[in-house]
């Protein structure tokens, strides 16, 4: 009867998700970027072959450059894909650390209690009450610019909300009766919270890693933006938009593609997560409701 009820609900979640025309629209967005990104190799230009002669040309969808050229005659199209994959990896590896840290930790201090959960949760909201500009700006210091440094920066220092929602489903999932049995038998810790508090705590964790894809991929941008980023050669929407600040009054398309691209990922991701809480927890939709 309990499985016919969630079949059920998760039937209405579905067709909720198709009445839903911006949800279609922007996971279909996303899906088209994803895959154009993924491809991007498979096309022959080559995104770094400078053309002098063909410099700052505008966008033109009858000719070889569809969204024009850049400052050194660059295919920006190739561009765009090229600085997509390198985006989309930047958030998808730093989601990956910050998940892979703030299980650890929401989990232990969760299911430990006491003057554990007491010192990492007065950790987190230290580390929480830093500006992430001063921890870039420090960590800078001692990492070289470019690809591994950023993903490290954000992965080591966007874990703090990912451990305060695991920790607080840790906190409601170990009084459960199966978890408590579990204990009382001597399955240690790290199998309890293995094989009964992350299976549990699934909805919560999937919503929270897109929502980290997300913060990765703005990050990045940002950071890449401010030239402490992803370097030249390579490139990302970010350092394109940085690049894009000496041309805005004569080619304004250099900044608008990449931002744009920006937004529609970041909201499309945003997106994502509540289909996919939905979907995890058919629960949420009809407490929306009421």
């Amino acid at each position: 009867m309990e499985n016919e009820k969630h079949w059920t609900r998760r039937s209405a979640a579905w067709l909720a998700f198709k009445r839903d025309k911006s949800a279609i629209i922007t996971v279909t967005l996303l899906f088209i970027i994803i895959i154009a990104c993924l491809i991007a190799p498979l096309i022959p230009i080559d995104p770094d072959e400078p053309d002098l002669l063909n410099r700052l040309a505008p966008p033109d969808f009858s000719s070889e450059h569809i969204f024009g050229t850049d400052e050194m005659g660059r295919d920006y199209f190739m561009r765009v894909l090229y600085g997509g994959r390198v985006s989309l990896l930047v958030g998808v590896l730093a989601m990956l650390t910050s998940l892979a840290i703030g299980i650890i930790v929401g989990t232990v201090s969760g299911l430990a209690g006491g003057i554990v959960d007491a010192i990492l949760m007065r950790a987190v909201d230290i580390l929480s009450s830093i500006p992430w500009m001063v921890l870039v700006m420090v960590v800078s210091i001692f990492f070289k610019p470019g690809l591994t440094s950023i993903i490290l920066v954000i992965g080591l220092f966007s874990w703090m909300e990912i451990a305060r929602l695991v920790r607080n489903e840790t906190q409601t999932i170990k009084e459960r009766d199966f978890v408590q049995y579990a204990r009382l038998c001597g399955v240690s810790p790290a199998l309890v919270i293995a094989r009964h508090i992350i299976p549990a705590a699934l909805p919560t964790i999937i919503t929270a890693s897109t929502t980290s894809l997300a913060s990765a991929i703005m990050t990045e941008s940002a950071l890449s933006f401010l030239g402490v980023g992803v370097q030249q050669p390579m490139s990302s929407w970010g350092s394109l938009l940085n690049s894009a600040q000496g041309t805005m009054a004569t080619s304004i398309y250099m900044a608008i593609i990449p931002g744009l691209l920006i937004v529609i990922v970041i909201f499309a991701f945003n997106k994502v997560g509540n289909i996919l809480r939905v979907f995890a927890n058919p629960q949420v939709m009809s407490g929306e409701r009421s």
